[in-house]
C-alpha cells in the first residue's frame, strides 16, 4: 500500500473516495473519526466542526453503529441530525464497521497504529480519532480526547 491516504471507501452518495481525494491543495492533515448521533460523546461534533474550519485540516466522519447501536439512522437522517444540531459541514462518509470481520479497510490500517495512550487494536468506542499527515503518518487518540486538543 502506498499510503493510508489512498485507501478507497464510499461516501454517503455511494461514490468511491480516498482521504487524499477529499482534501484540497491546502490540506496538510486529516482528522478521521468514527462518529455516532446518540452517544455521550456526540457533543464532540461541535468541536470537530470548529477544527474543520482550520485551513490545513480536513475532518472526515465515518458513522458507525457498532457501539451500543448509537448510530441507527440512515444516511439522510445522519446528515440532517448533524447539520441541524451541530452545524456540521465537514464530509461524512457511508456508514462503516470499524471492528470485526467486516471492518472497513481504512480502519484495518488505522487500528494497527498504537495510540498515544498505548492502546492498539480495536476501536474502543465512538469518536476515536486519527490524525494523518501528508506523508501518511497516523497518530491515534482516545475517544475522550477533545478534537481541539489535537492541533
Amino acid at each position: 500500500m502506498a499510503s493510508v491516504l489512498d485507501i478507497e471507501f464510499l461516501d454517503m452518495e455511494g461514490n468511491t473516495q480516498t482521504l487524499r481525494s477529499l482534501g484540497s491543495e491546502t490540506t496538510k492533515k486529516w482528522l478521521v473519526v468514527n462518529v455516532a448521533s446518540r452517544c455521550g460523546l456526540t457533543r464532540h461534533y461541535t468541536n470537530l466542526q470548529a477544527v474543520s474550519s482550520m485551513p490545513d485540516v480536513l475532518v472526515v466522519g465515518f458513522p458507525c453503529n457498532q457501539f451500543g447501536g448509537q448510530e441507527p439512522g440512515n444516511h439522510q437522517e445522519i446528515c440532517d441530525f448533524t447539520s441541524e444540531k451541530y452545524g456540521v459541514t465537514f464530509p461524512l462518509m457511508a456508514k462503516v464497521e470499524v471492528n470485526g470481520n467486516s471492518q472497513a479497510e481504512l480502519f484495518e490500517h488505522l487500528t494497527a497504529v498504537q495510540g498515544i495512550d498505548g492502546h492498539d487494536g480495536s476501536i474502543r468506542w465512538n469518536f476515536e480519532k486519527f490524525v494523518i499527515d501528508l506523508d501518511g503518518n497516523v497518530t491515534r487518540y482516545s475517544p475522550q480526547t477533545k478534537p481541539e486538543a489535537l492541533f
